[in-house]
């Protein structure tokens, strides 16, 4: 007699057990709004680090010259 397959369970991401919890407490608004405000958080960032090596880039063009 053969034993049954033993099956792989896939343990979940920190990330992923957040959203769990997150799911639980928060309703769908709640979290859409707080997902789309940390969306706006790292596009705030990446603009703000464009805009420093922008200005190094400017600061360079202008000793160069």
């Amino acid at each position: 007699m053969q034993a049954p397959p033993v099956r792989a369970t896939a343990i979940p991401s920190f990330t992923d057990a957040l959203r769990a919890v997150e799911s639980l407490l928060m309703s769908g608004g709640q979290r859409t709004a707080r997902r789309n405000a940390w969306t706006s958080v790292l596009e705030d960032r990446r603009r703000a680090k464009d805009r420093v090596e922008a200005q190094r880039f400017y600061d360079r063009s202008v000793d160069g010259s």
